[in-house]
C-alpha cells in the first residue's frame, strides 16, 4: 500500500513522458542523415535538403541548419566534417561512441557528449534484471549549425524538435537554443528514470525491513540494483561539472540569455545526481541490514541446534555410563533401577528444555 501511494504521488509530480519515435531506418538524405532542416528567425523553412544545399542557404540568407545523424560511420561523416570544418578528434569520438559525458571547445565549435538513459520495465527485480538502458547523443554546435549524432535505440529527438519548433522566440536565439533543448530533454529523462528506479529501491527496502517479509532477502538482487544504479550514475554524475563550466565560462557561442536556461537545467541535473547518490547510500544500508539479518538468523539457528544438542546430551551421557557393561556397577540389579534412570533422563531433559525456552533459545 505504501509503495503504491508513493508511486502515485511521483507520477503526479513528474513531467509527462515524451513519446519515443526513434527507429533505425536510414533517410534518403544519406545513409546516416536522418534529417537536415534550415531555420531562419526561429521558423522552420519548408522541405528537407542535403547538407550542401543547407549550407548554401544559410550562407546566402542567414539562419542555421540542424542536421541529425544516426550511428554514422567514419566514411559517412567525412563529407560533413569537411563541409562544416569539424575537428577530427571530435568526429572520431562521435563515430565510435562510448564516450564520457563532456563539453569541449574546438575553435568556434562546441562538442557536447550526453549519455541518454531509459528505464527498462520488468515485473520483478531479479539477479539479472536490466533496469537502465543507455545510449549517447553527440552535439556539434557552431555559429550557424547544429549537428546531432545519436547512438542507441531510444531517446529520439523528434518529439523534442516538434516541441521546440512550437517556440519560435526561443529557437530564434540560434544553435545554442537547440543545444539547451537537447540537454534539457536528456536531463528530463534522468529525472523520469530516477523516479522509476525509486520504485525498485522502495520494493527492496520494504522486503528487507517488513516484519512479514521473507527472511534473508537475496543479496544478489540488491547487488544487481546497485549495478544498474551505477550505470545511471555514470551517465549523470560526469555531466554536472561540464554543465557548470558551460554556465560559468564565457564561451563565445553561448548567449547570456541561453546561459540562464542552462543554469535551470543544471539545477535539475543536480537534483537527479543527488537522488542517485541518495539511492546508492540507501542501498548500501539495505545491503548491510540484509547481511545482518542473515547473520542473526544463522545465530538463531545455531542456538536452537545447540539447545537441542544439550538436551540430547543428558540421556546420551547416562545411557553411555550404563552401557559400559561392567560386572560391578551400582543399581544394575535393582528392581526399579531402569524406570528410575528413565525418569531422571526425562526430568532432566524437561528442565533443560524449560530453561532454554525462558532464555529464548527455543
Amino acid at each position: 500500500m505504501i509503495r503504491s501511494l508513493r508511486s502515485a504521488a511521483r507520477r503526479v509530480q513528474r513531467r509527462p513522458r515524451r513519446v519515443d519515435l526513434s527507429h533505425p531506418a536510414r533517410s534518403p538524405l544519406g545513409s546516416a542523415v536522418v534529417n537536415c532542416v534550415v531555420y531562419r528567425d526561429g521558423v522552420r523553412q519548408l522541405g528537407d535538403c542535403t547538407p550542401d544545399e543547407a549550407v548554401r542557404k544559410i550562407r546566402r540568407s542567414g539562419g542555421f541548419v540542424w542536421m541529425g545523424l544516426y550511428e554514422p560511420t567514419q566514411e559517412e561523416f567525412a563529407g560533413i566534417t569537411e563541409l562544416f570544418g569539424l575537428h577530427p578528434l571530435a568526429v572520431e569520438d562521435s563515430v565510435h561512441a562510448h564516450q564520457r559525458p563532456k563539453v569541449e571547445r574546438y575553435d568556434g565549435t562546441l562538442f557536447t557528449v550526453l549519455k541518454t538513459v531509459a528505464y527498462v520495465t520488468h515485473e520483478r527485480l531479479t539477479t539479472t534484471s536490466e533496469i537502465v538502458s543507455t545510449g549517447e547523443i553527440m552535439v556539434f554546435t557552431g555559429p550557424d549549425f547544429v549537428i546531432t549524432v545519436r547512438h542507441g535505440g531510444h531517446s529520439s529527438l523528434g518529439p523534442m524538435r516538434e516541441e521546440l519548433e512550437g517556440r519560435p522566440d526561443h529557437l530564434a536565439l540560434g544553435p545554442m537554443a537547440v543545444l539547451h533543448a537537447i540537454v534539457d530533454h536528456v536531463v528530463d529523462q534522468y529525472l523520469d528514470v530516477t523516479d522509476s528506479v525509486q520504485d525498485d529501491v522502495d520494493a527492496v527496502e520494504i522486503e528487507v525491513f517488513s516484519p512479514t517479509g521473507t527472511r534473508g532477502t537475496d543479496a544478489g538482487r540488491i547487488y544487481q540494483l546497485k549495478r544498474e544504479l551505477l550505470e545511471l550514475k555514470r551517465a549523470v554524475s560526469p555531466l554536472v561539472r561540464p554543465l557548470q563550466l558551460l554556465v560559468e565560462r564565457a564561451y563565445e557561442p553561448v548567449d547570456p540569455e541561453i546561459r540562464r536556461y542552462f543554469r535551470d537545467v543544471g539545477d535539475h541535473l543536480s537534483k537527479a545526481n543527488e537522488q542517485i547518490n541518495a539511492f546508492d547510500e540507501l542501498l548500501n544500508s539495505i545491503l548491510q541490514a540484509n547481511i545482518a539479518q542473515v547473520t542473526v538468523a544463522q545465530n538463531e539457528d545455531m542456538r536452537k541446534i545447540t539447545a537441542w544438542a544439550a538436551i540430547i546430551a543428558v540421556p546420551t551421557l547416562i545411557s553411555g555410563i550404563y552401557g559400559m557393561n561392567f560386572d560391578h556397577m551400582p543399581e544394575l540389579h535393582w528392581l526399579y533401577g531402569y524406570p528410575i534412570v528413565v525418569a531422571v533422563m526425562v526430568t532432566a531433559c524437561l528442565l533443560i528444555h524449560r530453561g532454554f525456552r525462558r532464555n529464548g533459545w527455543l
